[in-house]
C-alpha cells in the first residue's frame, strides 16, 4: 500500500530512491471520483519506472479548476484511495493550480500526463528534461471520466416525469 506524504517528505524519499538507481515516475490530477480509467492510466504510468508518485490537486485547487460544486470527494479521501491502489507508491497533495512546485521539489525521471495534453504544454517539462528525464503521454480508456459519472448520477437523481 502506498503512502500520503508532504512535499518535503516526498522530496527526501525521491532523492533516496534515485540515488539507489530507481526511476521515479510522476503524474498528477484531481482524481475526484476514482474509476477504471484512472486505474488503467496509473497502472500504465507505473510501468514506466520503479516508483509511481501521484500529485493530487487539493480541494481549493479543484474548485478553481472544475467549479464550485467540485470536488465531490474531499482531498484526504481522494489521497487515501489513490494510495491504496497497487500501482501507486506515494501521493502528495498540492494547493496550487499546477503541480510545478511539487515537480520541482522531486524532479522525477519520467513525467506523465494523459494524451489529451500535448507534450509541449505539460507543466514541469522543462524541469524534468533539464535533469535528463523524459516526458510522455498515455492514452486514456475511452468513455471513462469523472464528469460522465457525475452526469449519470444527476440524471439518475432527477425526478422522472411520471414520478411528479
Amino acid at each position: 500500500m502506498g503512502e500520503v506524504l508532504s512535499r518535503e517528505a516526498l522530496a527526501a524519499v525521491c532523492t533516496r530512491v534515485k540515488k539507489a538507481g530507481k526511476r521515479v515516475v510522476f503524474t498528477n490530477g484531481c482524481f475526484d471520483i476514482l474509476h477504471r480509467g484512472h486505474v488503467d492510466y496509473l497502472t500504465k504510468a507505473k510501468a514506466l519506472g520503479d516508483l509511481l508518485v501521484v500529485g493530487v490537486n487539493g480541494d481549493d485547487s479543484v474548485r478553481r479548476l472544475k467549479g464550485p460544486n467540485r470536488p465531490v470527494v474531499n482531498q484526504d479521501d481522494r489521497a487515501a484511495v489513490l494510495a491504496a491502489l497497487a500501482a501507486v507508491d506515494y501521493v502528495s497533495l498540492f494547493d496550487e493550480d499546477t503541480p510545478f512546485e511539487l515537480i520541482r521539489a522531486i524532479v522525477p525521471d519520467v513525467l506523465v500526463k494523459g494524451a489529451d495534453w500535448s507534450v509541449e504544454a505539460i507543466v514541469g517539462k522543462d524541469v524534468v528534461e533539464a535533469a535528463g528525464g523524459t516526458v510522455q503521454t498515455l492514452e486514456f480508456l475511452p468513455n471513462r471520466s469523472t464528469s460522465s459519472i457525475i452526469q449519470k448520477i444527476i440524471q439518475a437523481a432527477a425526478p422522472h416525469p411520471h414520478e411528479r
